[in-house]
């Protein structure tokens, strides 16, 4: 930012410029933005975030965000609790809880495998995972993204969950390479659950 610019905007700018998906520019607007609101708003804004940050965490059951010990879909009897949807983010749970074409229940991994930066298995939930499948799962269903790393996730932990004999199945591609599920269509993700393959 120019040097005419105070210290405290810069730090602010800096702070939303650390946010995926937004550059400099962009952060220089929410910058400027939140310095033009009134000083309550802007404490409700970054109260939210803080208590946001201190109340929620990974559900005991499938790893997703939730403010209890068990999120709301682990609790629920109503879901098929032999079906298991694996995803690499809570983002993604959304995502298919939005279509309602699901009702089996998710396992979050919080991230992917990527030998370039470093995560390998004991970085992301899998250890969760296989624990899960000793129980009376009938089915895994990989939803990582189709990407290299999504790929190469999937292809690891069908490798281990065909072990305790459990159906293993991938997400069709009615879904792009090199999409991301969070903009995939809702039609589009129906179809790709329900024409996912065995793996």
């Amino acid at each position: 930012m120019p040097e005419y610019t105070s210290a405290p905007l810069i730090r602010v700018a800096e702070q939303f410029a650390r946010l995926p998906g937004i550059g400099m520019k962009t952060a220089q607007r929410l910058a400027y933005h939140i310095l033009a609101l009134p000083t309550e708003a802007v404490e409700e804004f970054s109260a939210a975030m803080v208590e946001a940050r201190s109340s929620v965490r990974c559900c005991d059951v499938c790893c997703n965000f939730t403010v209890g010990s068990v999120c709301p879909i682990c609790a629920d009897e109503r879901r098929n609790a032999k079906i298991i949807c694996v995803v690499e983010s809570p983002r993604d749970v959304s995502v298919f809880e939005r279509t309602g074409g699901f009702d089996g229940r998710y396992h979050v991994l919080h991230g992917l495998l990527s030998p370039m930066e470093g995560t390998g298995p004991d970085d992301i939930r899998v250890k969760e995972l296989m624990k899960r499948l000793s129980g009376d799962a009938q089915e895994v269903i990989m939803a990582t993204n189709p990407t290299i790393e999504g790929e190469a996730t999937a292809s690891y932990i069908s490798r281990l969950v065909k072990t305790l004999g459990i159906k293993t199945t991938r997400l069709a591609y009615g879904l792009p390479v090199g999409a991301t599920l969070e903009f995939a269509d809702d039609v589009t993700l129906t179809r790709a659950l329900e024409n996912r393959n065995e793996i």
